[in-house]
């Protein structure tokens, strides 16, 4: 049996309905806090730890709730539907970071750092962007350099998230030269606290208060061979890979939710407001821009289900997470700027969900790949797809 049929529909449905009820009885009503203090208050944390959110996606016999991508989706719609920078405190942990060690790690590394990303005594970075590598890693600059039995890491990344409060930076640094395919880099275990790394200021962002994210430094670090990931410096690529594309479809999922909220602000504002005595949402322009965002998110969501259900089967990792990244994310930035039209200059006040909403989902088209690289991936992969049939 495989980890990800562990966790029955009853069970799961128990731990969506607790992320819910704790993301909209305790999260919401203190959105206002996480923005102004640009954190997330510790009870919240230390609450999310308990609930084992740190390792939801990380399998279950290394502390984790084991649960498989469809699974996650839900719970990353339920986390958008509040301030994203909660879903970032813990979303390395189990995605693009901690995939990397449930999918290529040795035994070994599992041992070592699983158990404590799950339950949340680890946070970890996934250390991939670069000023010349960002959506395409196969520009990376920093560099591995084999001295002995050791290896000596050197560069710089920069946008990279929890790196404040990191405990281990999940590194990618090249040991070849640079190849079409992407052989050459490599993926290192590096402990923050290691000599030489170094983080930057925190980052000043325009949304997604809470969520920090800066430039982190790799002065001639030192790491034992045993901190190459899988013991294979091939693993790099096909590790960075691998974790984006399923980070694409999370990502999708939390647009979805965060569309979901700004729709509910949307139809509870235009059926309270009035212009003239008559509720705004009355008004058939009005109408049309409910409509539009109600069929935007129930798309949104089917695309995200459908998507997540192929990449679990092993049916289309590739294709189908870019095209869902792309049309949910788009989608989100469609319904938060129609929910800003709809509450009138009321929507450009701070302290207003569907204002930090707006500010927030416009970061969702630039990570895990842009909208552009999305259109890049999937129109070389339906020409790909053609000439091998046509062969």
């Amino acid at each position: 049996m495989t980890v990800a049929t562990q966790v029955t529909a009853a069970d799961f449905d128990d731990i969506r309905i607790q992320v819910r009820s704790f993301v909209r009885d305790r999260v919401m009503p203190r959105e206002t806090e996480i923005m102004d203090l640009d954190a997330i208050p510790d009870d919240l944390r230390n609450t999310a730890a308990a609930m084992g959110l740190f390792g939801y996606a990380i399998p279950q016999e290394w502390g984790g709730l084991g649960l498989d991508l469809t699974q996650d989706v839900e719970l990353a719609m339920e986390l958008g539907y509040t301030s994203l920078s909660l879903r970032s405190m813990f979303g390395t942990n189990n995605g693009i970071a901690g995939q990397v060690l449930v999918n290529f790690g040795t035994d070994e590394q599992k041992a070592e750092w699983l158990e404590r990303l799950a339950s949340g005594d680890v946070v970890a970075s996934f250390a991939l962007t670069e000023s010349g590598a960002g959506s395409d890693p196969s520009g990376l600059r920093t560099k591995a350099v084999r001295d002995g039995e050791d290896w000596v890491i050197s560069g710089e990344k920069r946008f990279i998230t929890n790196a404040p409060i990191a405990d281990l930076f999940i590194v990618f640094a090249r040991t070849g030269q640079a190849e079409q395919n992407g052989a050459g880099i490599a993926v290192f275990l590096v402990p923050a606290d290691s000599p030489g790394v170094g983080v930057g200021i925190k980052d000043r962002k325009m949304g997604q208060e809470g969520a920090w994210t800066a430039p982190v430094h790799f002065d001639d670090v030192r790491v034992p061979a045993t901190a190459l990931v899988g013991g294979d410096e091939q693993v790099g690529y096909r590790a960075a890979m691998s974790s984006l594309a399923r980070g694409r479809v999370h990502i999708a999922a939390l647009a979805v939710g965060a569309a979901q909220r700004a729709l509910d602000e949307s139809v509870a504002y235009a059926a309270a407001a009035t212009q003239g005595g008559t509720p705004i949402g009355e008004f058939q322009l009005v109408q049309a821009m409910l409509a539009d965002q109600q069929t935007g998110v129930m798309a949104g969501r089917s695309l995200v289900r459908d998507t997540a259900r192929q990449y679990h089967s092993g049916e289309d990792r590739r294709i189908a997470p870019s095209v869902a990244k792309l049309y949910c994310t788009e989608m989100a930035g469609k319904v938060a700027d129609l929910a800003v039209q709809i509450h009138g200059g009321t929507g450009y006040m701070r302290e207003v969900p569907v204002e930090r909403i707006y500010r927030e989902v416009r970061l969702l088209r630039l990570y895990e790949g842009t909208s552009e690289i999305q259109r890049l991936i999937i129109g070389n992969g339906l020409v790909k797809a053609a000439r091998k049939a046509a062969r």
